[in-house]
């Protein structure tokens, strides 16, 4: 079978197998962080979350990085990005273990969401890295089944990372503290395994050297004008980067509209609503293996664009059918259908950006990808809690998301054609 051949070759390549580790660790405790965000905001006893409280705490933990993002994209232009995972992930440990602090404290909210911010923030740095390295390891014959494994891999492990963190706080007697040290503990193997690399490995190119920080700063807004007419130039990368922006902002809001569902609707009890949103996040995160496993094939058969259409179009029909019963199976089976579309466009998108940007200017570009990814998402909660009342049940909601879904697959099917793009199969 061909993924399987391609599989196996993959990870007979060392140096894959060892930024594979670095993602794995990372993305794993991320989901634990997350996970202990997010119980700590919605489902702590003595809080009232409300649609717009979880909007307001996506925007506070997101937005700000979605300015600095672009700006991290130069400097990853400069450094080596093997630095970057080793001391990105050691500052996020000891940032994590500064956040357990702070809930054992009778502190302020800002200074909580301070602490939580300066973690997200290393993370534009450490996710963007990944993306722009991952060339470095794989031939580009092979940079579509690297992109199933290697992103979604990871997504696999931040959504193992979250499960583990749920079994966590309810073995620790509903402990957020002791969930936050775990992923700071994991940080810390991120950090280490990242020693595994040389510096050099991951780029960027040895003509790049890296000025000095004030010349790269003084440079940054110039870098940025650069990566943005490089992208303009790139009509394939811009295009599946819009494509791409859409799908997020319907997954961002469906997100939403499970966490409120799973809060006050389909439980009695903070407890039962957790283990609701468990099952939510494990099922989304069962759609994205599937999705690794079908992308490379997919693209083979009906092209890049082509397929991204396809799960648009799916979601549009799906996400209607399931979601406006919000009733727990039906959502619960979406969740699983919507992971399979966002992942399933996120490797193609990841493929198109990868080949058609030059390698000076990935670090950019990846972090332009990663604002748009916080923007949307962000900007999808915002609307969410705009129209969603106190129970989670919007039909306006859900016909909106299925009216974006459809015409991101019409406009994926036009620039389909525009780009007469070929179709490669596998084998």
């Amino acid at each position: 079978m061909p993924v399987v051949r391609d599989l196996r070759v993959l990870l007979r390549l060392a140096n894959f197998r060892r930024l594979l580790t670095v993602r794995l660790l990372s993305q794993s405790a991320d989901g634990v962080y997350q996970v202990a965000l997010a119980t700590y905001i919605v489902f702590s006893p003595e809080r009232q979350a409300t649609a717009g409280a979880i909007a307001a705490a996506m925007a506070v933990l997101l937005l700000p990085y979605s300015l600095i993002g672009p700006f991290a994209g130069v400097l990853l232009d400069r450094w080596p990005r093997r630095q970057v995972f080793l001391y990105g992930n050691l500052a996020r440990a000891v940032l994590a273990g500064c956040t357990a602090m702070l809930m054992l404290a009778t502190v302020p909210d800002w200074l909580f969401y301070a602490s939580a911010l300066c973690v997200t923030a290393v993370n534009r740095f450490v996710l963007a890295g990944l993306s722009a390295a991952l060339p470095r390891v794989v031939d580009e014959q092979r940079l579509v089944m690297a992109n199933s494994l290697s992103p979604t891999a990871g997504t696999i492990a931040a959504t193992i990372g979250g499960g583990l963190a749920f079994a966590v706080r309810i073995a620790a007697s509903d402990s957020d503290v002791v969930v936050v040290l775990l992923g700071a503990t994991l940080y810390l193997c991120a950090a280490l395994a990242s020693l595994r690399m040389s510096r050099e490995l991951l780029g960027p190119d040895p003509e790049l050297m890296p000025p000095r920080l004030a010349a790269a700063l003084a440079s940054t807004a110039r870098g940025l004008l650069d990566g943005l007419r490089h992208l303009a130039e790139r009509r394939s990368a811009a295009r599946a980067l819009a494509a791409m922006t859409m799908l997020r902002f319907c997954y961002g809001a469906l997100t939403v509209m499970v966490l409120m569902l799973s809060r006050y609707t389909w439980s009695a009890t903070e407890s039962e609503g957790l283990r609701l949103l468990a099952l939510a996040v494990a099922l989304s995160g069962a759609g994205f293996f599937a999705a690794a496993a079908v992308t490379p094939w997919a693209v083979g058969r009906v092209g890049r664009y082509g397929w991204m259409a396809l799960l648009a179009g799916i979601g549009s029909i799906l996400e209607p059918a399931l979601g406006l019963t919000f009733a727990p199976a039906p959502v619960l089976t979406a969740a699983f259908a919507l992971g399979f579309v966002t992942q399933g466009s996120k490797i193609v998108t990841d493929t198109v950006v990868q080949t058609a940007v030059d390698d000076g200017f990935r670090g950019r570009i990846f972090s332009l990808y990663d604002m748009l990814f916080n923007v949307s998402f962000v900007g999808a909660a915002g609307v969410t809690a705009a129209m969603l009342p106190p129970d989670g049940r919007s039909v306006p909601l859900v016909a909106l998301l299925a009216a974006l879904y459809g015409l991101s697959a019409v406009a994926l099917l036009h620039w389909r054609r525009i780009e007469r793009e070929p179709v490669k199969r596998d084998g």
